[in-house]
């Protein structure tokens, strides 16, 4: 159930953003906290997502913040 509830959710929330950078996709699933309800927590995911693409080898993109 969770994973269907999960699934469910991407399909209707993020999967249309997906190409427009890392910042779109916090605004879908965290809207609130890029509407200035905690930007220390966007700070710190950008910073997650950037060191995770350097582990891998990737470039992270453009459009990392919301």
């Amino acid at each position: 159930m969770s994973f269907q509830t999960a699934l469910w959710f991407w399909m209707n929330n993020v999967h249309a953003v997906i190409g427009q950078g890392f910042g779109a996709t916090i605004r879908a699933i965290n809207g609130i906290e890029c509407d200035g309800g905690n930007p220390g927590t966007i700070s710190a995911r950008v910073q997650y997502y950037t060191q995770y693409c350097s582990q891998l080898g990737v470039t992270p993109g453009d459009n990392l913040s919301c």
